[in-house]
């Protein structure tokens, strides 16, 4: 989705909402994670005292294999973000982003926001056992004979 700012930037106090979802053949194009849905983003836009702020969350449901047990499971994450917009950024910082010609693709910030965000190490639930490193054995559901 491609956000027009111009209006945002000039006028204190304008405000807009932000409600979609980001589709699949949208999603697809990052490989290597397998969404289970559209990631849905609702938040707003608003220019207080000169300053634009962008306030999103992001919903959607991932399918997975865990890491310890390689069983297949589904997760649902939640996630909120907030960044400063400008039209241009004098030093090196990374702390803004910055809108070329008055315009954000919410899309790329939104899905670069969440994929930073997925845990690096993915697990059915916390105190998953894992594979016996012998035999193969699910030690969630029992245990092996190996010693």
């Amino acid at each position: 989705m491609n956000v027009q700012l111009k209006e945002l930037f000039d006028i204190i106090g304008e405000r807009k909402t932000i409600d979609y979802s980001i589709t699949a053949d949208k999603l697809s194009e990052y490989g290597g994670y397998s969404f289970a849905s559209p990631v849905a983003v609702t938040g707003e836009i608003e220019n207080r005292a000169g300053v634009v702020t962008l306030r999103f969350k992001t919903v959607f449901t991932m399918d997975h294999t865990c890491d310890r047990c390689l069983k297949e499971f589904s997760r649902e994450y939640v996630y909120d973000f907030e960044h400063t917009l400008v039209r241009s950024v004098q030093s090196d910082r990374d702390d803004y982003v910055v809108c070329e010609n008055n315009a954000l693709d919410l899309d790329e910030l939104a899905i670069s926001d969440l994929l930073l965000q997925l845990p690096t190490k993915i697990l059915c639930r916390d105190d998953c056992k894992g594979l016996c490193y012998v035999c193969g054995q699910d030690l969630n559901e029992g245990k092996c004979n190996c010693s």
